[in-house]
């Protein structure tokens, strides 16, 4: 019995400990404990605890980097535009309704080539100059009916009248046809809007039926694989310092340096790059926002790790963890700068003999 109640006297102390108490054992007793039934847990340093069995499920990979050198990189606002040499606008020269082409009114993303009629445009005109030119064309054909018949009579008068008459009525008779035949097709012509590259619609704004205006841009043709990405920076100098550039988390992407602008545009200073995009990439869309990682000519020591191993800490902050144990794993807060999609560079925060997690990062900073 004397037992019994020391027994549950303990227990009772240790459900109302106050806060600060410990245990006999040096263990805080006013902290639920964070042990879990597969013994994952995160201890009140901020370091968990992952058993080998659950390290195995993970499929946690560690590995001790070495301090080499890579270029510094900087990062920078871009979006993707299009070529001016594979790219084109159509647009009508005088305006008027739309009608469907012999492949119907175009969409986009459909593939085209250079030359193929998408659209026509029926033009239109003012009801006086319409009239104007029905009465000329009506003046037009009596005439040339006037001057067949004087032909005729001359042809049927050969001998007497003079060769050079009769050839001067031919003549007229079929300037006057010509003449007639012109102002008909005008009343009833239409623009063939054409493909101005080969490629694929980006936008198109057409409807059967809708009148447009001249020089209204109606469809963008675009080759897809032969993009530019255009980056912006304040600093004028850095077109001098590139050595390289890539796409941040976008895969398949080669970039080449076009040029830098001789001009500031808003203030900041246009980088114009050439993309290739590899088959079977992510496909690149002309307006995406993107950001540019550039590799300058000079070079910074530090330690070059896969971006996977990199994670975010409650605070925000970039951390990495370290294996300090056999199941004690520890944050550590580092500084990194982005060297492709794939890699980054720790310029500040480890050491030479740290063993970092490189696969499963993201799982172990999930424990709590």
């Amino acid at each position: 019995m004397k037992r019994l109640c020391i027994t549950l006297a303990f227990a009772t102390s240790m459900a109302w400990a106050s806060p600060g108490a410990h245990g006999p054992n040096g263990e805080h007793l006013d902290q639920a404990s964070a042990s879990t039934a597969n013994g994952l847990a995160r201890l009140p340093d901020g370091s968990v605890n992952v058993p080998k069995l659950a390290q195995r499920r993970m499929g946690l990979r560690t590995l001790i980097v070495p301090e080499t050198e890579a270029a510094a990189t900087v990062q920078l606002p871009a979006r993707v535009v299009a070529d001016p040499n594979a790219s084109g606008q159509v647009q009508s020269a005088h305006g008027g309704r739309i009608e469907a082409g012999p492949q119907g009114l175009p969409v986009a993303g459909q593939a085209v080539r250079q030359g193929d009629v998408i659209a026509w445009v029926r033009h239109h005109a003012e009801p006086f100059a319409q009239a104007s030119q029905q009465a000329q064309r009506a003046e037009l054909k009596a005439a040339r009916e006037l001057a067949e018949q004087r032909v005729k009579r001359f042809e049927g008068l050969e001998g007497t009248v003079p060769r050079k008459d009769i050839e001067a009525a031919r003549i007229e008779a079929q300037s006057l046809a010509a003449r007639e035949q012109s102002i008909a097709a005008s009343l009833g012509a239409r623009e063939a809007l054409r493909a101005p590259v080969s490629g694929v619609i980006a936008r198109a704004d057409l409807k059967a039926g809708q009148i447009v205006e001249p020089r209204e841009v109606l469809v963008e043709v675009v080759d897809p694989t032969r993009l530019m990405v255009e980056a912006s920076t304040p600093d004028v100098s850095l077109g001098a310092k590139l050595a390289d550039a890539n796409l941040l988390g976008v895969d398949g992407v080669k970039l080449k340096l076009v040029g830098a602008a001789r001009a500031l545009r808003d203030g900041v200073l246009p980088l114009n790059f050439r993309a290739s995009v590899a088959p079977g990439a992510t496909p690149l869309a002309l307006g995406q926002t993107v950001t540019l990682v550039a590799a300058l000519k000079e070079r910074r020591k530090g330690m070059v790790l896969p971006a996977a191993a990199v994670v975010r800490s409650p605070s925000n902050e970039a951390v990495v963890w370290i294996k300090a144990g056999f199941e004690r794993y520890v944050p550590q807060p580092v500084q990194v700068q982005p060297l492709d999609s794939a890699t980054v560079l720790v310029t500040q925060g480890l050491a030479a003999d740290n063993r970092v997690v490189v696969q499963g990062a993201s799982l172990v900073a999930q424990i709590r």
